[in-house]
Order: structure tokens, then sequence, then C-alpha cells
């Protein structure tokens, strides 16, 4: 049921950790049984014990490459060229988002998903910047939950298609999993009905 759509999945973790399962592996398979080709990325991660690795030079490195590597299998893993997209949960969405601001033309992503991303203010609109799907919950640090609207508002003033979803009872960290309640339980559905609206997911 391939629909020719791929996704990069950024796990958070506060790069220390890559909390690989509720931010990266239950999205993967949910994304996988709705016919989008997703691929989990382990970044290196900043923080961790003598770590000798940044953000802006190793980690983003890691995501370019990676949009790189899917895109150069495109044919073969049946994947189209122009739908391959990011995604990021709290670090990660950092990380994506980053991923979205500078590129070279091999590695740009087609599309960016931001999950309540940490250190949201380095996060901004550049030249030829793609779509943006926000959301994170009204209970999450200021800095996420204040700074998202911004972000969008940022967007939509460039004319670049952005959409934002802020869950009024969730707070950081909500992923995907079995467990959520509410309305953030909503979110992989809504950044499905995202796709199809940009017709990026036919």
């Amino acid at each position: 049921i391939a629909t020719g759509v791929a996704v990069i999945i950024a796990p958070g973790g506060g790069h220390r950790e890559l909390w690989i399962d509720h931010e990266g592996f239950n999205v993967a398979m949910y994304l996988k049984e709705r016919g989008i080709a997703s691929f989990v990325l382990k970044y290196r991660l900043e923080n961790a014990n003598d770590s000798e690795y940044t953000v802006d030079e190793h980690a983003l490195a890691d995501m370019h490459k990676a949009i790189e590597i899917v895109r150069s299998k495109s044919q073969s893993w049946n994947i189209s060229r122009n739908k391959v997209g990011v995604m990021g949960f709290s670090a990660g969405g950092e990380l994506a988002g980053l991923s979205a601001m500078s590129f070279e033309e091999t590695n740009r992503p087609d599309f960016q998903a931001l999950i309540y991303p940490g250190r949201a203010h380095k996060l901004a609109v550049t030249e030829n910047s793609p779509p943006v799907f926000l959301a994170c919950g009204a209970n999450d640090r200021a800095d996420i939950s204040e700074r998202l609207p911004e972000i969008y508002l940022e967007y939509k003033r460039s004319g670049i298609p952005a959409e934002l979803h802020i869950y009024a009872s969730a707070g950081h960290g909500f992923g995907l999993r079995a467990s959520n309640k509410g309305a953030m339980t909503l979110w992989p559905d809504q950044f499905l009905s995202w796709l199809e609206d940009l017709k990026i997911l036919d």
C-alpha cells in the first residue's frame, strides 16, 4: 500500500538519549500501516556521557545524510523523491526543524512535522523553508507552548503552508502511546490529514 511518502523520525531525549519507542518505533509502525515509508533516526547525541558531538555539526549532519540516503533509494524503496519529509519530537523536533532551515539541494526535506520541539527559539522561517505541521501541549514549557504559535505566524506571513495544534490537557513528551487519552491522541491522524490537504498524500 505504498503511497510514495517517506518520513524520517527523530526521537527526543534531551540530546542525552533516544526515547525511541513512543517517539520512534510506535510512530513508524503507525505510518507504515498507512502506506508511509518510515525511518527512525539514531542521531549522535550532544549531551551523552563523554560526548564530543554537537547538535549543529553532528546530529544535523546525521539528519541531512538520512534524507540523502532515503532519496537516493527512492526507486528501489517505492518512494517519491519529492515526498521525503522529517518529523521530530522534543530534541528530535529541534533537529528536524534545523534540517528545514539549513540544507543543500539534495537534503532539503519536502515537509516537516515538529512535535513539541525543544529549543524552539532556534527555529525560524528561512528561504525555501518547507511546509510545517506543529503540535504541542498547552501545559508544556512556555518556550514550546508559547513559541509554536509564533512560529506558525512566521510561516503564515511568509506564505508557507503551516498548521498548528495545541492540546489543552497535554504536557511534554506524549508522543504516541497506547495510554494516551484525549485530544492529543488525534495528532497522528491530523498529520495525515494535513499531508492530504497539501496533496502530498493522495
